[in-house]
Parts: structure tokens; sequence; C-alpha cells
């Protein structure tokens, strides 16, 4: 049998420590190198064939992991939140982080988490920087109707961010000083702005040759946006790593912890272990999808009669998500499963 080497990587900003171990786990070298990707090269050349090699997943994993997988026979990400060994430890330094997570790879005890493709990471990432968007432009909506509220400047709020209304405000009421409507002007400008970009944004992921054929079959799906489908579709990557629906409702977060001892069993509301941004897309869209599906708004009014409105929200979320999912392993659309249904 050939003799594999296993590295553990503690990788930080301007520093990545590493820890090599045989077989055996006796240490073969160790050591701290600059976080770059010409320090990279230098020391992979040093390192003994064939490797493997895990680290913990943070903000600089994707370009590293980027970097040493052509290289690496294997190449594993930690989930942070399972590595408890380590962040439990009374001497905790980065050498110690390398070196655990050298044993835990050599002896099969990683907590592995799933690693999307850099194509995916890459379209996730403009997804990403559109929230941030959308997030700048609602507190902007949000200063103006500040800066009128302190003015004393009575105005209609369902029509204040129509274009028209806006300019007529500006023009017609008397209580709006020069300073005042300069920093409403500019307030305006930043919404407009920030708009035009993330339209641009969405039209380029949906146009992408990459997504387009999956997010048009993802909304045949009633509810199914534009938005929810891109969400779903570069923050879940590949669908087959779900083996059940159950499991991609606790990836989305739309059910709740539970912890068990002996006869006692406590159930926790939404765990706070989840990817907030599916968890956020979903919630906002099984709130519109009793509008365009009536077998969704059954299904609402059904929990709604237990006497709790979000958990009814939640109810659909979930089955919203057994839809993407069959859609998505299934590669077909929604309607034509509908129509084949409804034949039989």
């Amino acid at each position: 049998m050939e003799p594999m080497y296993y590295i553990g990587l503690d990788v930080h900003k301007h520093k990545i420590s590493y820890c090599v171990k045989d077989r055996s786990g006796q240490i073969h070298s160790q050591g701290s190198l600059l976080a770059t990707r010409l320090d990279l090269d230098c020391w992979m050349k040093t390192l003994p064939q064939p490797w493997s090699a895990a680290m913990e997943a943070s903000m600089f994993t994707g370009w590293i992991y980027d970097h040493l997988k052509p290289h690496a026979a294997v190449l594993k990400v930690a989930h942070p939140l399972m590595l408890r060994a380590i962040a439990a430890a009374k001497k905790k330094n980065d050498r110690i982080d390398a070196n655990k997570i050298c044993d835990c790879l050599r002896c099969d005890f990683l907590p592995e988490c799933y690693m999307a493709s850099t194509a995916i990471r890459e379209r996730r990432r403009t997804l990403r920087y559109r929230n941030l968007l959308v997030r700048q432009m609602v507190q902007m909506k949000i200063k103006i109707g500040t800066l009128l509220m302190e003015a004393g400047v009575s105005y209609n709020k369902q029509r204040l961010h129509k274009a028209g209304y806006f300019r007529e405000l500006l023009a017609t009421n008397p209580d709006i000083d020069d300073n005042l409507r300069s920093l409403l002007r500019q307030c305006r400008e930043a919404v407009v702005r920030l708009a035009k970009t993330e339209n641009a944004l969405i039209r380029s992921l949906q146009h992408d040759r990459l997504l387009a054929e999956r997010v048009e079959r993802l909304m045949s799906i009633p509810a199914i946006g534009p938005i929810t489908a891109l969400t779903w579709t570069l923050e879940v990557g590949d669908v087959r790593r779900f083996s059940s629906i159950k499991k991609a409702v606790s990836y989305c977060g739309l059910c709740g912890a539970e912890k068990s001892s002996g006869s006692t069993v406590q159930r926790t509301p939404l765990s706070k272990q989840r990817n907030k941004h599916l968890q956020t897309t979903l919630i906002e869209a099984a709130k519109m999808a009793p509008r365009y599906s009536p077998a969704l708004a059954q299904l609402y009014d059904r929990e709604r009669q237990k006497g709790n409105p979000n958990r009814a929200t939640l109810a659909v979320a979930r089955k919203l998500v057994a839809y993407l999912m069959a859609v998505d392993r299934g590669q077909t659309h929604f309607l034509v499963l509908d129509r084949e249904a409804c034949a039989a």
C-alpha cells in the first residue's frame, strides 16, 4: 500500500499554520507560511507524495481550496461548528489547531462540509452582493421617510417612492427647504442607482448559461420567482447531496432543534444552524405562495386554523422545499408533472 501523508491547515488572513503527519501519526513537518499563492506553491514543492489535506471552513478557505485542489490526492473542508474538540481545548493556538485537524483527517473523524464548485461559488458571490444592494436600497428608502418626518412634512407613504410623486412633493411642498431638498434628491438618486445595479445583476444571472435551464425549471413552480430560483440554485449547489426532504428542510432552517436526554425532550424554535440566505428567501416566498397556488392556499388555511400564522407560513415554506427538490432532482418542469397527475 502506498503511504499517504496527512496535512492539517489552520487558515487565517495573513498566515497559514500546517502540520504534516504520516499514517502512523508521526509528525513529518510543521510550521507556518504566508497566505499567498506564491508561498503555497513553494511549500507544496517540499511536501512528500501523495498527500491529503483538510482545513476549517472560513472566509479565506475558497481561494486556498481552489489553489490546492489540483495537487492533492484528497482535499476536505471541515464544518467549524462540529470541531468541538478544538474549540473546547484548554490550550489553543494555531499550531495545536493544525495538529488536531490533521489527526481528525488521519483518523477519518473530520466533520466534512460541502464545498460547491468554483463556478457556483463565483455566481453565489454575485447573488449575495445583490442582497447587500437590496439592503442598502431599503435603508435609503427608510432614510427618505425619516428625513421627511423630522421636518414635519406630510406625505403619502404608499406613493413616496414613485418617481412622479416624489418630484411633485419636492417641487410643491413649502415645508421642504433647500438643504432638505438636496438630501432627499441624493437619497433618491442612490435608490435609483442601486435599483439599476440590482436589476442588471439579476438579469446577468438569469441568462447565465450555467444556470438558465435550471432556473427556468424551478420558476415553473407556483410562487417561485427568479430570486427564489437563483437563491436555491446557488446556495444548494448539487441537490443530490440531500438524501431526503427532511435534510433539505433542516439545511434551509425551516425546523427547530431538538435536545433530548433520557425521558426529557426539549424542542427549540427555528435553529440558528442554517443557511440564512435560503431561510429568508423561502419564508418570504411562502408568504406570497397562497395567492398563486390553490394547493398551498389550502395548506396555509389548514395550518392557520390551528391558531399560529407563523407556523402556517413555515408549513408552506417546507412544501416549497419539497417542490424544489422534486423539480431539481427530476429535471423536469413542475407544470408538466401537474398535468400528468391530472390526466391520471
